[in-house]
């Protein structure tokens, strides 16, 4: 494993490469990358590096978005396999629906959908900008896809909004249920209750923090507690852990795991870095269409 990153850090050097990593993927993916973070972190850096090639260890849409803010980079990605179902859980003919029926309606897009998806739509969120930016939407109807558990928790904060909910679905997130909940709080009465909004109500409702992933590691890090139910992807635990020693954290069953993300290995990370096969291409118009709903994020985020 060490000749296998010691050639890693030769090749970036070489090719000038920055290794972008989403909290999800292995701690060890995540200890070597330039940068570590949530969707809307790795968004905003992706826009922001100097490099002419990005090396992006996640899932599919995210190496899209960050194709789609920087067409003059090569973006690749280590395993082309590596996918979001939920991704492909919003439907181009329901969104032309919608705007038929509610002409004012904002299609608000979580980032974790396809290029061909965020193109269609007015802006894209991600769960820690989410509530921020459809609340600054001058627009009554909003139609919130692909993840209905996202958008049932911002519409809950919202009530003076319409919202359409999509059935979309992480189904990480939605494999955490709340008698697992209860099962974690009767083990660790102390703990608190850390959760993703891409869980079900009933599971936020246990919660004592709710937030992105980003938001979930700096609550725990500032918090005076020392023990945690963590409601996510249990690759965050490699960040927690790292970010607070001496502080305890505890899954709510086996299931806490995404395939996908996993899929990353420096193994495969090298083996990209020498080929450069899997390389992001979108079309153009294409492109441009699906950047201008990033675009508002980025301004309505900021």
């Amino acid at each position: 494993m060490t000749e296998t990153i010691e050639r890693i850090k030769e090749l970036k050097k070489e090719k000038d490469v920055v290794i972008l990593a989403h909290y999800y993927t292995d701690g060890s993916i995540q200890a070597l990358a330039d940068y570590v973070g949530d969707s809307y972190y790795l968004s905003k850096i992706a826009a922001e590096v100097p490099h002419k090639t990005i090396m992006f260890c996640g899932v599919s849409f995210m190496g899209e978005s960050a194709k789609i803010l920087n067409p003059e980079k090569t973006v690749i990605m280590p395993d082309s396999y590596a996918d979001c179902p939920m991704a492909h859980m919003a439907d181009l003919d329901r969104i032309s629906k919608v705007r038929e029926d509610f002409e004012d309606a904002a299609v608000v897009c979580y980032i974790n959908s396809t290029a061909e998806i965020k193109a269609a739509s007015d802006v894209i969120v991600t769960s820690a900008n989410a509530l921020k930016i459809v609340k600054a939407l001058p627009n009554k109807h909003i139609y919130f896809i692909p993840d209905g558990n996202l958008g049932r928790y911002i519409a809950k904060s919202l009530p003076e909004k319409k919202f359409i909910l999509n059935d979309g679905f992480c189904h990480v997130h939605t494999s955490i249920k709340k008698e697992n909940v209860l099962q974690a709080k009767k083990i660790h009465p102390e703990a608190k209750v850390l959760a993703h909004p891409e869980c079900t109500l009933d599971v936020l409702e246990l919660a004592d923090y709710i937030g992105s992933t980003a938001g979930i590691i700096d609550f725990a890090t500032n918090s005076n507690a020392d023990t945690f139910i963590i409601c996510t992807e249990m690759g965050v635990l490699y960040e927690l852990e790292l970010k607070n020693p001496g502080k305890r954290f505890y899954s709510v069953g086996h299931r806490q795991f995404c395939p996908n993300m996993k899929r990353i290995t420096a193994e495969k990370v090298l083996d990209q870095l020498e080929k450069m096969e899997h390389v992001i291409e979108l079309k153009e118009e294409l492109r441009i269409e699906a950047n201008k709903a990033l675009v508002r994020m980025l301004e309505l985020a900021r």
